[in-house]
């Protein structure tokens, strides 16, 4: 169904023809970065959904850090539920997308199973939802809001815990893999424990070799349809002294041992820049993975805008010429507004970062900053923020038959008050 009026559709073939020309004029081919921004995929994060609940009969409580605020109504009950409200954001937005998964979303069928008793069957549904609506899936193990989660997992001194958590993730790096198989893209896997301390403590070396010893047994086998990644923070709601699996512990691990870090922009200190992290990792591993959110209090995992921080990434990505070398995923959960809603915006947001960045005239920025003629730098980079970008996003959402503009507001409402409100 052509979402757009005749009338609007005209005028947004008007305004993309003389932003055509306008950017033709600095030598930027808008035609080849609509095609680039079509190949450019976002995995989209399950769990903003249902405000990071799951699935598992024997749920408990949110625990390990993690929490999601608000309680605004439609909040999807079941595994049905999500992938309808998946579908209806997915049909706003241009562009084809991922699904990132956890593995507390399985497909238990009203069964108990335990986190090291999890299999590939309980993703089979999973994996043919993907096939049925055109949608790759990337897939993460889940440490939190478990019995045996307490401060610590893979760093626990128990043995019988610890074992626990490898096998976990051990099997959820087997569902990984089959899900690659299935679909035939390699399915990015995502690693993350909230394992630290809440007051002092002095065994900090300890926890850090076991943490090193339990990542060293779960990456014994290698996988041939999966990519590991490993995630840090500074420090979890609850564990606030001390964090495991600090950046320099990842870091570290990463370089030595191929893997994957991930970029999660609310895990650092508000004094660092994310950004600046792309370029100084890439020189020492051989992809990237984001987690792409707002911190407005640290890891407060707010809707991604466009703001500064959320531009210089994929300004940073574009820059270094790594397209290829990053794997772009969201982490936000916001209850306090219409989750649809939050898709929507978060996910185009980043979409519209990433266009900017790809229509930066950065070719000739970089021949000035190496010629040291950095006022002709900071002349062009500050012309270019309002150069007719917006023009060539709305024509990219005419050609991928989604609302332009605003238009998404009105959908959204309405699958509100159809199915939202009936919950």
């Amino acid at each position: 169904m052509i979402k757009n009026n005749t009338m609007n559709s005209k005028l947004t073939t008007q305004a993309y023809a003389l932003a055509k020309e306008r950017y033709a004029a600095i030598g930027i081919d808008t035609e080849e970065v609509l095609e680039q921004l079509r190949n450019f995929h976002l995995s989209m994060h399950c769990w903003q959904a249902d405000d990071v609940k799951g699935f598992e009969v024997q749920a408990g409580a949110l625990s390990g850090g993690i929490q999601s605020t608000g309680n605004y109504p439609g909040a999807a009950r079941n595994i049905d539920e999500l992938r309808a409200d998946i579908l209806k954001a997915k049909s706003l937005i241009p562009g084809s997308h991922r699904l990132n998964l956890h593995e507390i979303y399985g497909d238990f069928q009203g069964k108990v199973v335990d986190r090291d008793e999890v299999t590939v069957d309980h993703f089979r549904s999973w994996i043919d939802w993907g096939r049925e609506n055109d949608t790759l899936l990337d897939f993460n193990s889940t440490s939190f809001s478990h019995p045996k989660s307490g401060n610590l997992s893979l760093a626990n001194p128990d043995k019988g815990i610890r074992d626990f958590w490898i096998e976990h993730t051990r099997r959820c790096r087997d569902i990984a893999d089959e899900i690659g198989r299935a679909q035939g893209d390699p399915c990015i896997m995502n690693i993350w424990v909230h394992d630290g301390c809440k007051d002092v403590s002095v065994n900090h070396y300890l926890y850090r070799s076991l943490l090193r010893d339990s990542l060293d047994k779960i990456f014994s086998e290698d996988k041939a349809n999966m990519k590991d990644c490993i995630e840090g923070k500074v420090f979890g709601i609850g564990l606030e002294s001390f964090t495991v699996g600090s950046h320099d512990f990842y870091t570290a691990y990463a370089a030595a041992n191929g893997k994957i870090p991930t970029i999660d922009t609310g895990h650092y200190h508000p004094t660092e820049s994310p950004a600046d992290k792309v370029s100084a990792l890439l020189c020492f591993v051989p992809e990237l993975m984001l987690h792409v959110s707002r911190p407005v209090r640290w890891d407060s995992d707010h809707v991604t805008i466009m703001d500064d921080p959320t531009q210089e990434l994929f300004s940073e990505i574009v820059r270094a010429g790594a397209l290829d070398r990053v794997h772009y995923g969201r982490d936000f959960f916001d209850g306090a507004i219409n989750r649809i809603g939050a898709y929507v915006i978060g996910t185009r947001s980043a979409q519209k970062c990433m266009l900017r960045a790809l229509l930066e005239p950065r070719e000739l920025i970089s021949s000035y900053e190496l010629e040291d003629r950095h006022f002709e730098v900071l002349a062009l980079m500050e012309e270019a923020k309002s150069l007719p970008w917006n023009a060539v996003y709305d024509e990219f959402c005419l050609r991928s038959n989604v609302p332009v503009g605003d238009a998404f507001i009105a959908e959204i409402q309405a699958y509100e008050k159809d199915v939202l409100s009936k919950r």
